[in-house]
């Protein structure tokens, strides 16, 4: 379960470290088609890197969905509080419980809406313009991601009621750097 613990920011992590390389890459390769080295400029124009750019956008919607369900886990999220803290404790609580369960309700309808879209992309073979990569694939990160953010927001809720917490995100605290101060 500790992997599910941190499961977003793996997959960002990952997701941006491709991101990076697939556009170093083509920015290099962009660079060197220009030189005139006989035969390795003929070889590098050959290679074919018009799919750099789409594969990169997509990557980054994949960042951007991924990135929401880490916000509600870490308390990052956008939320608006000013008028919820002016409530007394009681009709905060209520406030709170409820903004969660509209959250939940909210990604679920997300996450069923999207996978009704993954079937049509699916059902139609739609592809992407460049690699003509089935739709579906790009598309299914809605649903994916989407349901990790309606179960985040469970977690968040179950947790409120527990403890009465909401999870806080201290912006001048870095991981790690206890560790590094300590040695």
């Amino acid at each position: 379960m500790k992997i599910l613990d941190r499961l977003e920011e793996y997959l960002i992590a990952f997701l941006m470290a491709l991101a990076t390389l697939i556009t170093f890459a083509a920015v290099v390769h962009r660079y060197l088609s220009g030189l005139p080295i006989p035969h390795v400029q003929d070889y590098l124009i050959s290679l074919n890197f018009s799919w750099a750019q789409e594969v990169t956008i997509f990557l980054f919607i994949w960042m951007a969905k991924f990135g929401a369900a880490y916000g509600v886990r870490s308390g990052i999220h956008v939320g608006v509080d000013v008028l919820v803290n002016r409530l007394s404790p009681q009709y905060q609580r209520i406030c709170i419980l409820f903004s969660i369960f509209a959250g939940i309700v909210f990604t679920g309808t997300i996450a069923y809406l999207g996978l009704e879209m993954v079937k049509n992309r699916y059902e139609n073979q739609m592809t992407t313009d460049v690699l003509e990569m089935p739709l579906w694939i790009v598309y299914l990160v809605i649903p994916i991601a989407s349901s990790l953010m309606a179960f985040r927001f469970m977690q968040v809720g179950w947790k409120f009621l527990k403890t009465g917490e909401m999870p806080k995100h201290d912006h001048t605290h870095v991981d790690g750097l206890e560790d590094e101060v300590a040695t």
